[in-house]
């Protein structure tokens, strides 16, 4: 999942470099909701082994 973040960052990066502003928009509009996503079941996942013990 960090490897899409990472693959939208840089897709938002280059399009802004080129000018193609709603482009990099929507790719780091994408990145931020998967990195978001991330978040959330990276907490679930610490919870559940916390509990699991």
């Amino acid at each position: 999942m960090i490897r899409w973040i990472i693959i939208f960052l840089v897709i938002a990066i280059i399009a802004a470099i080129f000018g193609f502003g709603g482009i990099a928009e929507g790719a780091a509009d994408i990145a931020q909701i998967i990195f978001y996503i991330f978040l959330v079941l990276l907490v679930l996942g610490l919870l559940s082994r916390l509990f699991r013990r």
